[in-house]
């Protein structure tokens, strides 16, 4: 018999501060950037999106890879080109830690919906509100101290 899995993660995680300091002229570039590392880990991207201050990712992850590991590595990679890059001269680092939900395929397209409107709810609620309300939906216990 052959082995399945589907393990569908929507993972949230933002600028150090939640400065606002990856720049809308260049944030496609990050994208296609942080696309390649996870098509490297034979994981499956099926949307991206962010604002200045956070991005939002819906992915597929390879079961030879744990998350930790796979969210170290999207981290110091992109930390490292970003401070490279001449369009993102304001970025100071990613916040420590991160949202990683996992979520049936079922659901799939509610949340790749949900990451392609980012624009649109942040008219309205801050990434802290947003962050907040995706925590408690999915049950999970917040540390009040990483909320300002």
């Amino acid at each position: 018999m052959s082995s399945y899995r589907q393990i569908l993660y929507h993972i949230v995680f933002g600028t150090k501060g939640s400065k606002p300091t990856l720049s809308p002229k260049h944030i496609h570039e990050l994208f296609a950037y942080i696309s390649g590392i996870i098509k490297n880990k034979k994981c499956h991207l099926y949307r991206i999106n962010g604002m200045q201050n956070h991005l939002h990712i819906l992915c597929d992850l390879h079961p030879n890879i744990a998350l930790a590991d796979y969210m170290r590595d999207i981290k110091t990679s992109t930390s490292f080109w970003l401070k490279q890059h001449k369009g993102f001269m304001n970025f100071k680092g990613w916040a420590d830690g991160y949202a990683a939900l996992t979520y049936s395929f079922k659901e799939k397209d509610k949340i790749i919906n949900y990451i392609k409107n980012q624009q649109s709810h942040h008219k309205k609620e801050s990434f802290h509100d947003e962050l907040r309300k995706i925590l408690e939906e999915a049950g999970v216990q917040i540390n009040e101290q990483f909320f300002p």
